[in-house]
């Protein structure tokens, strides 16, 4: 008796369990199987795909090309700071944001002085306005107590200036490269 109430209580658990499984795949709860080959792999793709859904986001409208920046190791801007900057450690160099904060350097370990270089990418072009340099300097006393402040010195005007004239070298340079490569041809030879 209590084996055929168990019997009867499972096959009503079945039977709800089951109607619940054929109602879940019909009607206004059907889900949608999202297929491999049917998603982007790459980012550009996916926010296409995304924007043609209506999922993405924009502010401000529809602005022909503001706020886009292509800094990449073609960029002349950006490899020259990064060259300039060799003598300094660097804590961020994020290309996609186009920014560049140096570690604190100081000339000798025993200097209770150090500065940090903070450049922000505001072009692609090779500009004066093209990009902002901040020093700042730390100065700290015997107990290791500091002090830090935006510097206002000519340093500031000595590294952008040495930027842009070495983004102007690089440009240069790869003008002349591209030159050669495009005059460069390969003639059959003329033998009779």
């Amino acid at each position: 008796m209590i084996l055929n109430k168990f019997h009867l209580f499972l096959s009503k658990i079945i039977l709800i369990f089951s109607i619940l499984i054929l109602t879940q795949s019909c009607g206004p709860f059907k889900l949608e199987r999202a297929d491999v080959k049917d998603s982007p792999i790459n980012d550009a793709d996916k926010r296409e795909r995304n924007i043609k859904e209506g999922r993405g986001v924009t502010l401000g409208g529809n602005k022909s090309k503001s706020g886009t920046f292509d800094f990449a190791t073609s960029n002349e801007m950006w490899r020259a700071t990064i060259e300039v900057l060799d003598f300094v450690p660097l804590t961020t160099a994020d290309y996609g944001g186009g920014i560049i904060i140096t570690d604190w350097y100081s000339d000798n370990l025993d200097s209770k002085e150090s500065i940090k270089i903070m450049i922000n990418f505001l072009s692609n072009e090779i500009r004066a306005d093209g990009l902002k340099v901040k020093v700042y300097k730390k100065m700290c006393n015997e107990k290791l107590v500091c002090n830090t402040q935006l510097m206002t010195s000519e340093l500031n005007n000595e590294i952008k200036l040495a930027v842009l004239k070495k983004a102007a070298q690089l440009k240069n340079e790869g003008r002349k490269k591209r030159a050669e490569e495009s005059d460069y041809k390969v003639t059959p030879s003329l033998e009779q």
